[in-house]
């Protein structure tokens, strides 16, 4: 019997879901023969637009969708950022013709100097007025940020459109004020602003680029196109950007960044060749070096080239620092420069345009010249210190003579001024990048060696039989790369430098003298980037300088926070409140099982701890409760009439909880409403909280004729007329008592109420949060934040909570580590640390 009772509910429950299925199914089909209709209702009264119109937009809705992948989105990302990258170039051109120009026009020095300072200085100021005050967040260099932001960390505005407009009208302005600053950082801000805008665009089409990972795999190949669009390198921009942006870089997002910097290489050279009446596609510094550019006993003084290089680019980030700090901690500059924003950019740019006068000092510095034609002067193919030049070459050296001074007083002057303005200028209040002066600051103090070295050897050095002349263009280059790669602390600049300069030839000098900055540069200073992201205080892990190998000895147990605010289930609402209260920084709290054992359950967000108070402790609640307790008052209060026959004035029952209802709290505001004839026939009541009866009845019923109000007794209208006609009224909704408690009662609820136990179970936990164990070393949890982009860690023991490890507490390890401050434990025996292998 009970077998094939099983068997019919068994088929019974077999039909209800095929049925189900069914009805599924009908209903699915009936929704899309609805949709079918109203297209076809809305394209038959829809306007004639033409065969080939229809056509048009087909083809375009196709190249719309098409452009969510990937292939089209990067190459189409690539041409954009190159469009933009040779607009700026262009204008800035212009403005440094029209300041030559305006120069020209007179022979009065006074008149020569105001022609000379009037345009940079406009332009600067202009720049920081409209940095400020369309978005602040263009003003810098925007690399640190994007090293930030590829990490994980989301900065406000940071990729907004706003910044984009701020970015690059910003930093027009300023490169073409002539200040010694590059656009090579604010490019890469620039191509990760268009990438994200581009995706947004694509989502709100396709939806294809939703996903977080895939808008960082897009991001980091924006950073690509960038350092590649403003070089023209596309193999050295992708590594260039991996080596400056990313800790850890995804190999799927390696192709990425190749196609989309191709792209914009092309489309920058092509663009050059078009409108810069090149010959063909050639590099930006293009040189031309010998067969044999250098002697293999030259190696041995470009590794001592290149260790001076590293010195003198530690020695440049470090006076940065300093200078900013400077300005920072000094309150009366500080306080000055906030009430007056445009006085530090006017008095910056004018003493730069003013020690660059060229009838001044600037005689001794190539002034009138470009820092792109100062760079291509200083790689030329021939000796300066001579004195004997053709046509060509006097042409080329003429900026940098001058007839008080020798050629070598005149580099080496350049390479003090140009060290400290560069300093100055990428602190001014505008979009600014540092590469470029880098670049060429490298370059001028190549050339001076190169010089020094061509003075000592003026017939050059003899191998065997062949004699290997002394080319001082070949120690620019070296330098450039040089001093560039000690500020950065990058070794892909070498193949960046390759591509710039066209020729391979010089590649061992350049790795040579890259590695020994490198070297040198990191064991004194961090980076420059890596030291803007700690003078901004920026979410962001520092790097260990390669001198420091005892952060494999430094454990988790040295510099872990062990006094863990922790949370449990039970735990009452007013621990809870305690708790929040005190702790307002921390966004996510662990739980466990008590606090006596503390064993980790999971972890739970800020947010949902502050909603379980709100939804116990909150509005809504106590009136819910307000209104239960009038009922349950109105109800022994009508069952003592009815058993006694007494009042209920007379009758009060101890255990009976207090009148909520006889006080009538806050109402509503009044609603003034138009009268329509829609409310003729149901008369207006209000109703109470509880929404079940209404409180009272209006005293008189309303009506409409024509619009107008009518009274019920007479029939006649009521009110004034004007001209004839009796004004529109307005009536307003009569007031919707709500029931609520009073101060002191609503007191001793919520103290009655923070005594109780508060129920976890509705809300959303973690029950996974990322874990380490104490013996986890300094530099696996560098490489686990950094791999992971996690925030947060906490220290357990068989499962105990013992501590935990957020990311300002590995960033000051760090710090101490790198300074000396944190210490290496005493090292253990592989017994003892079997636990830590999690």
């Amino acid at each position: 019997m009970d077998t094939g009772m099983k068997d019919i509910n068994g088929l019974h429950s077999d039909s209800l879901i095929a049925q189900s299925k069914d009805q599924k199914k009908r209903f699915k089909l009936i929704e899309k023969e609805r949709k079918k209709a109203e297209k076809e209702r809305a394209k038959e009264l829809q306007a004639y637009r033409g065969k080939w119109t229809s056509r048009f937009d087909r083809v375009f809705g196709w190249l719309l969708a098409k452009i969510g992948e990937d292939t089209i989105f990067l190459a189409f990302l690539g041409i954009i950022v190159a469009i933009i990258s040779f607009v700026q170039d262009y204008i800035v051109v212009q403005l440094h013709r029209a300041r030559i120009q305006m120069y020209d026009l007179t022979s009065i020095d006074e008149l020569k100097f105001f022609a000379w300072v009037i345009l940079p200085v406009s332009l600067v100021v202009f720049a920081a007025g409209f940095a400020h005050l369309v978005a602040p967040q263009a003003i810098g260099s925007g690399m640190p940020e994007m090293r930030t932001i590829l990490r994980g960390i989301i900065l406000k505005e940071y990729l907004s459109f706003r910044t984009l407009v701020a970015k690059c009208v910003g930093l027009t302005a300023t490169l073409g004020a002539g200040m010694p600053i590059g656009k090579e950082g604010p490019l890469v801000h620039i191509a990760s602003m268009v990438a994200s805008l581009m995706s947004k665009f694509v989502t709100s089409l396709k939806g294809t680029y939703e996903n977080e990972s895939r808008k960082i795999e897009l991001l980091a190949a924006a950073c690509a196109v960038g350092v590649s669009a403003c070089f023209g390198a596309p193999i050295g921009g992708v590594l260039f950007s991996i080596e400056v942006t990313s800790v850890f870089f995804a190999i799927r997002s390696y192709w990425r960044g190749f196609y989309s910097a191709v792209f914009g290489t092309l489309t920058f050279r092509l663009l050059a060749y078009w409108y810069e009446d090149h010959d063909t596609i050639t590099a930006i510094f293009r040189t031309n070096f010998l067969e044999l550019p250098y002697d293999p006993h030259e190696l041995f003084i470009y590794s001592i080239f290149g260790m001076l290089c590293g010195l003198l680019g530690a020695i440049f980030v470090f006076c940065h620092r300093q200078y900013v700090m400077f300005l920072r901690n000094c309150k009366c500059l500080k306080a000055f420069f906030a009430r007056n924003r445009f006085i530090y950019p006017f008095l910056v740019s004018l003493t730069i345009t003013a020690v660059y006068f060229p009838p001044g000092t600037g005689q001794f510095l190539a002034s009138r010249l470009s820092q792109r034609q100062q760079i291509m002067s200083l790689f030329s193919n021939f000796t300066w210190g001579t004195g004997v030049f053709n046509v060509r070459e006097r042409a080329i050296v003429e900026p940098w003579l001058s007839e008080h001074t020798s050629i070598y007083f005149n580099l080496a002057a350049n390479i003090v001024v140009t060290f400290f303005f560069t300093i100055a200028a990428v602190t001014l209040p505008v979009p600014c990048g540092t590469f470029v002066p880098v670049f060429k600051l490298g370059a001028v103090f190549g050339r001076l060696v190169g010089e020094i070295v061509a003075l000592m050897f003026p017939d050059g050095l003899r191998v065997g039989s062949y004699i290997c002349q002394i080319i001082p263009g070949g120690y620019s280059v070296v330098g450039a790369a040089a001093f560039a790669g000690g500020v950065t602390h990058s070794v892909s600049i070498c193949v960046v430098v390759s591509e710039m300069t066209g020729q391979i030839k010089h590649i061992i000098p350049i790795m040579i003298a890259v590695l020994s900055a490198n070297l040198v540069a990191k064991y004194l200073q961090p980076s420059f980037y890596d030291s803007m992201i700690l003078i901004k205080k920026l979410p962001y892990l520092p790097d260990f300088l390669p001198s420091k190998t005892g952060a494999y000895n430094v454990y988790v147990q040295d510099f872990m926070v062990r006094d863990v605010r922790h949370i449990w289930n039970g735990i009452t609402f007013r621990h809870l409140k305690k708790i929040l209260k005190e702790n307002p920084k921390i966004r996510a709290f662990p739980i466990v099982d008590t606090p006596g054992n503390k064993i980790l359950l999971g972890s739970i967000q800020r947010w949902e701890l502050i909603h379980v108070l709100n939804k116990h402790l909150g509005k809504e609640r106590r009136q819910q409760v307000a209104v239960q307790w009038q009922e349950e008052a109105s109800t022994k209060n009508e069952g003592s009439l009815l058993g006694n026959g007494a009042s209920p004035e007379t009758e009060k029952n101890e255990d009976q909880p207090p009148n909520f209802a006889s006080r009538a709290a806050k109402e509503t505001p009044q609603t003034e409403l138009p009268l329509d004839s829609s409310l003729a026939s149901d008369p207006i009541l209000p109703v109470a909280a509880n929404g079940n009866e209404p409180v009272e009845q209006l005293s008189r019923q309303q009506s409409f004729f024509d619009g107008y109000p009518i009274d019920v007794i007479s029939g006649r209208p009521r009110g004034p007329t004007i001209f004839g006609r009796r004004p529109r009224k307005k009536v307003q909704l009569p007031k919707a008592r709500v029931i609520d408690m009073s101060l002191e009662e609503q007191s001793l609820w919520e103290e009655a109420e923070m005594e109780k136990s508060c129920d976890l179970a509705q809300c959303h936990i973690d029950p996974a949060p990322f874990q380490l164990v104490e013996r986890t070393s300094l530099m696996k949890v560098h490489a686990l934040f950094s791999m992971m982009g996690v925030n947060y860690a906490y220290v357990t023991a068989v499962g105990r909570l013992i501590g935990v490890v957020a990311l300002p507490d590995l960033r000051k390890a760090i710090e101490n580590v790198n300074s000396g401050i944190l210490h290496p434990s005493k090292p253990i025996s592989p017994l003892d640390c079997e636990g830590s292998f999690r």
